[in-house]
């Protein structure tokens, strides 16, 4: 296909079939999967691409929230989601004597009643499998790197390593933080001197961070694993700059991740930088470094990090980066980011994940409201009506990751931050738990989620941008 850069022709139903847009999803994480299955469910055509030349079980502990649960209900996951997963409702904050300091509440017993839906815990790999086995294999395209992108007013095309091209309508970058879409987007509007300065800037990140999981544990090695409840417990490091975490998970597992605090910023771009810190060998390192710092497992046992690292399977350890960045930029032309690709938070807020499917169930209700055959501005102002919806929660979410990130950082600051959080009044926990929870996200063209909690859902767009287009479609009739 030769991609015109000006063509933005209304369809003619008289002289071609109706179509709808056809998407082209970079990156099989979260957000893209959860794209994936609701354009599955919507009847929209997509095809998956995915760098990695197959799924691997990396990863450490995601939090969902009641935040997700409408959505997790709609797709029918309710049942498999439970048994996969553990009920949170404490973040036991700790030192390296292994006693608890405070407790932050995330969760309740009422949470069903009152929210819609439990605060859980699931681990990364099994999230991601239960994600992927609802999307047919054929739509998931594995070892497609992708080196170009092509768009105008005609259709998108993609180039892969492999020497292979597609085409299509769409293209949604939900390849992560250093996602090759959004690299290719922001060259072009930079040519066009149309990329705002900020987003012309590396990425940043002062943080790194060992993740990993256990083999499946017996509860003489980790009193805590059959608890009925996730135990997750982080240890703020004494006169060391490390803070890390454990959670049990409903394999019998024990998943963590261990942060290390960097003196100074820096990103990939750095002069200071090396790809060599980043590989099994670097990996290794960081695992010797801290092998020795304690760790709460319950019981009378004293287990430390090496213990953990002896019970994984070397190759699902890995060390990486945590940047933290909001992308000014999300869409141009046929161009969408979503997830990771336009905003970046410090795990350390468990809000990712969550985050990720909103902008997912968001960007697949505009997308199906569109018209067969939509027009370049058709699709822009899709993508602006998602940003929309989406940027004022996405700050406030960057915001807070922030802040729990601090908590377990080293100095003043964090030091207030946790006294703060160890006396906040309950009041104040119950006011900011009831609005994130407000935040509900549904598919407009899934029946609807049935559940009737007491903290009601904020009014959301993107339920009514079909109708509002087909009242326009009308109304232009008519006129």
């Amino acid at each position: 296909m030769e991609i015109s850069p000006t063509s933005n022709a209304k369809h003619d139903s008289t002289v071609n079939p109706a179509k709808r847009p056809k998407v082209l999803i970079v990156g099989a994480g979260l957000a893209g999967l959860t794209l994936a299955m609701l354009l599955h469910k919507a009847n929209i055509p997509y095809e998956v691409f995915e760098r990695a030349q197959e799924s691997k079980p990396l990863g450490s502990g995601t939090v969902l929230t009641s935040q997700t649960w409408p959505l997790i209900r709609q797709l029918g996951l309710e049942e498999e989601f439970n048994s996969l997963s553990k009920v949170l409702t404490t973040i036991n904050v700790g030192k390296e004597n292994r006693q608890i300091d405070f407790q932050i509440t995330v969760g309740s017993k009422g949470a069903m009643e009152r929210f819609g839906g439990e605060t859980r815990l699931i681990t990364r790999p099994v999230l991601y499998d239960l994600f992927l086995r609802q999307i047919p294999k054929e739509r998931v395209h594995f070892g497609k790197k992708i080196l170009t992108t092509k768009q105008g007013g005609n259709g998108v095309l993609i180039r892969c390593s492999d020497g292979t091209e597609y085409e299509g309508d769409i293209l949604a970058g939900a390849d992560g933080a250093h996602s090759a879409v959004r690299q290719n987007l922001y060259a072009e509007l930079k040519e066009q001197n149309k990329l705002p300065p900020l987003d012309g800037e590396a990425l940043p990140f002062i943080n790194v961070c060992l993740v990993g999981q256990t083999r499946p544990l017996t509860v003489e090695e980790f009193a805590d694993i059959e608890l009925e409840e996730c135990q997750f417990n982080r240890v703020v490091g004494e006169n060391k700059p490390y803070a890390w975490g454990t959670f049990t998970t409903a394999q019998r597992t024990v998943a963590y991740s261990l942060v290390e605090f960097l003196p100074m910023e820096t990103s990939k771009n750095d002069e200071t930088f090396c790809d060599s810190e980043w590989g099994p060998e670097a990996t290794a390192v960081m695992c010797e470094q801290v092998r020795d710092f304690p760790i709460i497992a319950g019981g009378d046992k004293k287990f430390t990090v090496g213990d953990l690292i002896d019970w994984t399977p070397k190759e699902y350890i890995s060390k990486v980066m945590l940047e933290e960045k909001v992308f000014q930029t999300w869409s141009s032309c046929r161009t969408v980011l979503l997830g990771d690709a336009c905003h970046k938070f410090n795990p350390s807020g468990g809000a990712g994940a969550t985050n990720a499917m909103h902008d997912a169930v968001i960007l697949a209700n505009y997308i199906d409201a569109l018209p067969d055959h939509p027009t370049t501005d058709d699709i822009e102002k899709a993508f602006l009506s998602y940003k929309g919806d989406r940027i004022e929660w996405v700050e406030d979410v960057f915001e807070q990751s922030k802040l729990f990130r601090s908590m377990v950082d080293k100095g003043i600051k964090a030091t207030i931050i946790r006294f703060i959080l160890k006396y906040a009044p309950a009041a104040v926990m119950k006011s900011r738990n009831e609005r994130q929870a407000s935040y509900k996200s549904q598919a407009a063209f899934l029946p609807p989620d049935k559940a009737d909690p007491l903290v009601k859902a904020i009014y959301q767009p993107s339920l009514h941008a079909k109708a509002q287009a087909h009242e326009r479609v009308a109304q232009e009739k008519k006129s």
